[in-house]
């Protein structure tokens, strides 16, 4: 692959972010979860309420209408949207803009535990979705009741195994089928405010502040069921690199914001015809019973390009924090010839689908996983708005109080919404938290593991100065060929390498140190790619820059020598020497208590070797040992 075949792979997606057609794109892979929220989220408000009543069926309406308009429409699409990585978006590419000149890590730390609270939300939503969807049956006809769970297990293992096939042969179908959704889910409710056109008063939001007034013993619950409606912003703002901002702000203000509102209205609609009968699925009774089977099948398959959209964030997001050095390498896959951010991590997915169908079988009903639904994304998107006052403030050089009054009415906002979330704490929600906290520790023991390693390392090493003295001894012998060390240091020649020549009493002709720096902004391109040094004496340092969605191609790397240092190197004959580490406790002053250094060791030992990640020939790479106590 050359330099402009590489650039163009990298840069694919964003050129296509001009073309209309990407509106029903955006469609299916960014609004799958907003769009299937209409099958809980009214009901989950209405049986927080606990009464069947005109004003709370208009107070709910009207703070389901406010909040996608203010935290959707008006924080995501239009401020956070704007804060862009190079095209990318979510909480690591806007971290990535705060932090890119400057060294901030609490902002960086912020980020990690808003994006490991994403984890427990991307193994709920699944879960939740084809569940709700399924329910459904249930009021065509009871007889499903007892396969609802059964069918929902095996359209999860379905939905799972089918993920390393990449998403390329399925996208196609995204976007006409999330389409037909959108209209079924207007038609629906516009049908259904015509019977009963006063359901649009309750656009005012007094309505909402009644409501509240009114009910306050039970508001903050009511508002924790309502925040169901906007928990896919945090997606939206993440899949904005695959599809740009503009296709996704055409689709939300002219597609998917008025289907949703009017099937809101329409299912508050039905309730205020309906006030003495029993509360079931007002998504579903709207439909005439002839459809609504057929709705069942559409609403299914939306549900499952909502999880389509959730897992192909969780794998984007595990590949950036490989990339930032705070998870292990893991066997990443790419499903597609041209789409680079169209990945594959066969230990991610078998985690989630373990994770849904363990959930499924103990849940059972979506209104039980209601209660942890959401905790982790309200706490994800107050960390997003926090992030979004360092842009407006920093980067946008807005004036402090604009800042204040902007931001912080965001900050606020969904503040509130995660308190009232947390009221569903014993009920469920400690299950995401359980699940990010575990996984920010994770990557935080790693983080400070592979520190202590390299730091070491980095002790046991010597100045280039002296190796190259070293080299003039007449017993060194210089064998035909080139080897590769990888390294990270820049200042001292690695032990890996001067080892070698001691051990050996000889070294190739030519000895390349290759170093992979990765940025903390998505991608670099391939004119910026590479910066070649002569040491001298045959020795060469290579220093390879990536962004944190970007891939490391070795063999890419050394093709590109011929024509930028005349050096003619053949991937598959060169020599790749790697550590191969053996990890102990100190004797004194451990980095960490044993039990946390033993779960290090367990993830060193069972991470993506160093050769697979880099896509090495197994028979042309060598491991040497290496005893480090940490």
């Amino acid at each position: 692959m050359s330099a402009a075949q590489d650039n163009h792979a990298e840069t694919s997606s964003r050129g296509k972010s001009f073309k209309p057609l990407l509106i029903l794109t955006a469609l299916g892979i960014v609004f799958g979860d907003i769009g299937t929220s209409p099958l809980y989220a009214f009901k989950a408000g209405m049986d927080a309420a606990g009464g069947l009543t005109p004003e709370n069926i208009m107070g709910i309406v009207s703070l389901i209408f406010w909040a996608l308009t203010i935290v959707i429409s008006i924080e995501y699409v239009h401020f956070i949207m704007r804060a862009d990585n190079d095209g990318e978006g979510g909480i690591l590419a806007l971290a990535g803009l705060l932090t890119r000149d400057r060294h901030k890590p609490i902002i960086m730390a912020g980020a990690l535990a808003g994006s490991a609270l994403l984890y427990g939300d991307g193994i709920i939503t699944p879960a939740i979705s084809v569940l709700s969807a399924l329910e459904g049956l249930n009021t065509a006809e009871p007889f499903f009741a007892p396969y609802i769970v059964p069918l929902t297990v095996v359209i999860l293992l379905i939905f799972f195994s089918i993920q390393r096939r990449g998403t390329a042969s399925i996208a196609k179908l995204f976007g006409p089928i999330m389409l037909l959704f959108f209209i079924s889910l207007f038609v629906l409710g516009i049908r259904s405010v015509i019977l009963t056109p006063e359901i649009l008063h309750s656009v005012n939001p007094l309505y909402a502040a009644q409501f509240i007034s009114n009910n306050i013993g039970i508001a903050m619950i009511v508002i924790g069921s309502v925040f169901l409606v906007v928990t896919g912003g945090e997606a939206l703002y993440a899949d904005m690199g695959h599809v740009g901002r503009k296709p996704i702000t055409q689709a939300w203000f002219f597609v998917v914001f008025p289907a949703l509102m009017l099937n809101y209205f329409g299912q508050g609609a039905h309730l205020l015809r309906n006030l003495d009968k029993p509360l079931v699925n007002p998504f579903y009774e709207l439909a005439p019973a002839s459809l609504v089977i057929p709705l069942v099948i559409l609403s299914t398959a939306a549900t499952i390009i909502a999880s389509q959209a959730m897992v192909s964030g969780v794998f984007s997001l595990t590949k950036q924090a490989i990339a930032l050095g705070r998870l292990p390498r893991l066997k990443i896959i790419q499903t597609s010839g041209s789409e680079y951010g169209q990945i594959y991590l066969p230990a991610i997915n078998f985690m989630m689908a373990l994770g849904t169908i363990i959930l499924v079988i103990t849940f059972k009903k979506s209104e039980n996983l209601v209660a942890a639904y959401g905790i982790a994304v309200s706490g994800t998107m107050v960390v997003t708005s926090i992030l979004l006052f360092g842009m407006m403030r920093h980067a946008w050089k807005w004036s402090l109080w604009s800042t204040i009054v902007v931001a912080g009415t965001f900050i606020f906002i969904e503040f509130m919404f995660f308190t009232s979330n947390l009221t569903k704490f014993f009920d469920g929600g400690w299950l995401p938290l359980t699940i990010g906290a575990v996984l920010f520790g994770v990557m935080m023991v790693w983080q400070k593991g592979t520190n202590a390693c390299s730091q070491q390392i980095r002790q046991m090493a010597e100045s280039f100065d002296d190796f190259l003295l070293r080299l003039d001894d007449p017993e060194i012998r210089r064998l035909p060929g080139v080897a590769v060390f990888f390294t990270r240091m820049r200042d001292k020649a690695p032990p890996l390498l001067t080892n070698q020549l001691k051990w050996n009493h000889a070294l190739h002709e030519t000895v390349i140190l290759m170093s992979i720096d990765v940025l903390r902004e998505p991608r670099v391109h391939a004119r910026d790619r590479l910066r070649i040094e002569p040491l001298g004496k045959g020795v060469i340092r290579i220093i390879a820059t990536y962004g944190y969605m970007q891939t490391p191609d070795i063999h890419v790397i050394l093709r590109w020598l011929p024509r930028l240092a005349n050096l003619d190197v053949d991937p598959g004959e060169a020599t790749y020497y790697l550590w191969s580490e053996v990890i102990v406790a100190a004797p004194e002053n451990s980095v960490m208590p044993r039990w946390l250094l033993n779960l290090f060791t367990f993830m060193r030992r069972n991470g993506t070797r160093g050769s697979d990640y880099f896509g090495l020939p197994q028979h042309r790479v060598v491991e040497i040992g290496v005893h480090l106590e940490i």
